[in-house]
């Protein structure tokens, strides 16, 4: 029988807050990264819509010609969080192929020791650490990029909205103002590649180690 599983150590090295994260589970972590980048990406998107829908109405009263080419301003918005489906994909990705890697490698510890007790499927008990990072680079990653499209939005509605209200002055403006917002929603396409980038090895060491015979 394999020893007891060690309990994490006292007051003396884990302060109240330190003990708090460390008994987060590491999908926890993931989920809570994907949800908040999107839930952050469409406040992003909500705000620039709404600065630039709001002085396109009002500017389209006096002239309405520039109701329809200055509705791309409202779908560069929108893409702020079109643009997350790549990175959402491979976050989900990610954190099932954690789970089901653990599931089985602890499946087989159990079929091994079967009088140890019940083992938890979602954590890898062979390196735990390895799961700690992997949570915390996909909490940290949609963070970033749930950042980032919110100023991204922002940036682009109040760009939206000066392009609509120059245009109603000056047309030749609107293709000037066109390109200063797509730098603009570039911003958040940056980040959802450095998002990618940063989960792509979110995945740990899930294997069990090769067992020393004697």
């Amino acid at each position: 029988m394999s020893s007891p599983i060690v309990p994490i150590p006292d007051n003396n090295y884990y302060d109240q807050g330190t003990y708090f994260l460390v008994t987060i589970a590491p999908s926890t972590w993931a989920a809570l990264g994907i949800g908040l980048s999107l839930a952050l990406s469409v406040v992003g998107s909500a705000w620039g819509i709404w600065v630039t829908a709001s002085s396109l109405m009002g500017a389209a009263v006096k002239e309405p010609r520039i109701r329809s080419k200055n509705i791309i301003s409202i779908i560069f918005c929108e893409a702020q969080t079109l643009q997350l489906i790549p990175l959402e994909k491979n976050n989900n990705n990610n954190n099932n192929n954690n789970n089901n890697n653990n599931n089985n490698n602890n499946n087989n510890n159990n079929n091994n020791n079967k009088n140890d007790g019940k083992i938890d499927k979602f954590l890898n008990i062979w390196d735990p650490a390895s799961d700690y990072m992997a949570g915390y680079m996909m909490f940290g990653a949609g963070i970033t990029v749930g950042l980032c499209n919110v100023f991204s939005g922002v940036c682009v509605g109040i760009a939206g909205s000066g392009c609509a209200l120059g245009d109603a002055q000056n047309p030749s403006l609107f293709v000037k103002m066109l390109i200063i917002e797509i730098f603009a929603g570039a911003l958040g396409l940056y980040a959802v590649i450095v998002g990618i980038l940063m989960t792509t090895n979110a995945l740990g060491v899930t294997q069990q180690p090769p067992t020393k015979h004697s």
